[in-house]
């Protein structure tokens, strides 16, 4: 019942996306049912101990550093509320930290590499789709969540723009370039209807049953047609999404833009592009320089 109350309380105030709440509740679950085949049925008899014991049954079962890491923050937001609903006096999880996470860059693709994904054999209908997604994709710069939400209405062609409801669920009016317009309303119009198989269905994109496209669809998508395109860097669903990123400041944006277009609410998370971009000046240096 805590754990529901709880769950509720974090999509109000926090405005958490369903994914974000799925997270949450799946961390939390399992932490709870660990308490249980612990003994500890009782919020009142958690001890710090516990968490700790949590902590170290997550290593042994070969979670990364990084998932561990969210259980962590699930687990503190958790007492949190059980401290400010006045369900306990003592908060037993102050005190517990993750483990400490290298500050990995994310994969980004190079100009030509985004050209060659983007130049894809338009023959079928689920091509056309394709191409839409793709270049709707690398020219706003959306997540990949993002992108298979939208409905037929976000975009406004007119005005070249494509609307989006990101993280803590904020709106957004991103640019689109004359590319990712043309195609996506070739598709639009041309192609979609032919994909509904008589369902009614407002997403944009569809996947092969007429739906709506998931995150893990678009994502097989992706890596399918990176393989034929014979691109050899790492992938992640986000690749395109830094990539944009990465190109534009690159070629000047200034880092506020970039952070809007983004959807960041720190400024800081926007900076690791600049530590992508350094890198790439000090590899062309090392590469270039007579006395490097």
């Amino acid at each position: 019942m805590y754990l529901d109350n709880f769950l509720d309380s974090i999509i109000i105030e926090k405005k958490l996306s369903k994914n974000t709440y799925n997270s949450y509740k799946n961390d939390l679950n399992k932490y709870i049912t660990f308490l249980n085949k612990n003994n500890i049925h009782n919020i009142h008899n958690i001890k710090q101990g516990n968490i700790e014991e949590f902590i170290k049954y997550l290593k042994k079962n070969g979670l990364s550093n990084k998932s561990i890491a969210h259980n962590v923050t699930c687990i503190k937001e958790y007492h949190k509320y059980l401290i400010k609903a006045g369900l306990i006096k003592i908060n037993v999880s102050e005190n517990i930290s993750g483990p400490k996470l290298n500050k990995t860059l994310p994969h980004t693709l190079s100009i030509e590499e985004v050209d060659k994904l983007l130049d894809i054999p338009l023959i079928t209908p689920f091509d056309y789709r394709n191409k839409a997604m793709l270049e709707l994709m690398y020219a706003s710069g959306l997540r990949v969540s993002e992108l298979v939400n939208l409905d037929i209405n976000d975009i406004n062609f007119i005005n070249q723009t494509v609307r989006t409801i990101g993280k803590g669920n904020k709106e957004r009016i991103i640019p689109l370039g004359d590319v990712a317009t043309y195609y996506v309303k070739l598709y639009l119009e041309e192609y979609r209807p032919s994909m509904l198989k008589g369902y009614v269905c407002d997403k944009l994109f569809l996947n092969n049953h007429g739906k709506s496209m998931t995150r893990q669809g678009f994502f097989k998508i992706l890596k399918q047609i990176a393989k034929e395109r014979g691109i050899k860097t790492d992938f992640s669903p986000h690749t395109l999404r830094h990539s944009f990123a990465t190109h534009l400041l690159e070629y000047g944006a200034d880092l506020r833009s970039i952070q809007e277009l983004l959807g960041h609410q720190d400024i800081s998370t926007t900076q690791i592009y600049t530590h992508i971009t350094n890198t790439k000046i000090r590899d062309e240096y090392n590469n270039c320089h007579p006395r490097s």
